[in-house]
């Protein structure tokens, strides 16, 4: 995308405008369709928002990402990524492109406590498994206020929501209840200046630059920046090891989604303060949070700033 575009764009999303709201689906045709009376726009109670938000290439730059605390990545059909942004400090103006869950979504958010989950939609029959599930669920048709199409690109890349339409301020890090801990790096670990992680069709690669700290994300290859031009960048980068198996969802080409599953433990890769630390991962229930040790068995210290979590397949 040019320059000049990703101006309009971003221009376009803070003055929120809209085209015609179109059909509010999940991308592929199988979203539930609004009910009357079915607003429930505002959370209850202190509760992170996690976004689904959209990773094609037709979806980038996104909006909002870097205000996230953490971000998931995970497989999808074809070998594709989508992403999970978790909101707890900040809430910027406007978060997207939104797109649908997964059923991999449920388990990974088991950690948090009754957080409120965006979402565009889902396949008919993982809708009643996200209705029992113990999340605030605000799909387009339980907030129409919250959500809105944006000009410059095609449906399903163009559904924006504005999160303090869900709720009234960010309810701050106590609702982050994943495990992680937070300090000085511990000792050991390799000088790094890059990691790669790599699905069938999408590239992650995060390098290290000493000027601003962070880890600079790039995908598929490219610099990746938000709507506004800003860089994303992050403080932490895990790469956890977990087992992917076929659900029982699939699309209508026959595409069966990946199951992400983060319940157990395994091996995992932690990049902080330019060096790599390979480390343990523990998850004992789906209500645990995640916890990360070092060989020794003390607890792996993330540095502060953003967090990305990067399932990879452990096979």
């Amino acid at each position: 995308m040019t320059g000049l575009l990703a101006a309009a764009l971003a221009a376009s999303l803070a003055a929120g405008c809209t085209t015609s709201d179109g059909p509010r689906d999940d991308g592929r045709g199988q979203g539930r369709t609004s009910a009357p009376g079915d607003d429930e726009s505002m959370a209850k109670g202190l509760a992170a928002l996690a976004v689904k938000i959209d990773n094609s290439r037709s979806a980038r730059p996104h909006t909002g990402l870097n205000e996230a605390d953490i971000v998931y990545v995970e497989q999808v059909e074809g070998g594709l990524s989508r992403l999970m942004a978790v909101y707890a400090q900040k809430l910027p103006k406007v978060i997207g492109p939104v797109r649908s869950a997964r059923e991999s979504d449920l388990e990974v958010l088991r950690q948090f406590n009754r957080p409120v989950l965006a979402f565009s939609g889902a396949q008919s029959r993982l809708l009643p498994l996200i209705d029992r599930a113990p999340v605030q669920a605000r799909p387009p048709e339980k907030a129409t206020k919250a959500y809105f199409r944006g000009k410059y690109r095609p449906a399903p890349h163009n559904l924006y929501l504005r999160p303090h339409r869900l709720m009234a301020s960010p309810p701050g890090t106590s609702v982050l209840t994943t495990g992680f801990t937070f300090g000085a790096a511990p000792r050991g670990g390799k000088a790094t200046a890059s990691q790669t992680v790599r699905y069938d069709l999408a590239r992650f690669t995060f390098t290290w630059s000493r000027s601003q700290n962070r880890w600079m994300v790039a995908m598929d290859g490219r610099a990746a920046s938000t709507s506004d031009g800003k860089r994303v960048m992050a403080g932490t980068v895990i790469v956890q090891y977990v087992k992917v198996r076929k659900s029982t969802f699939h699309d209508k080409l026959g595409h069966y989604t990946p199951y992400t599953q983060t319940v157990g433990s395994g091996k995992a890769r932690v990049l902080r303060d330019g060096r790599a630390y390979n480390v343990n991962w523990k998850r004992p229930k789906a209500a645990a949070g995640t916890t990360f040790t070092t060989k020794d068995g003390k607890p792996m210290n993330l540095q502060h700033g953003q967090v990305w979590v990067v399932y990879a397949n452990a096979s």
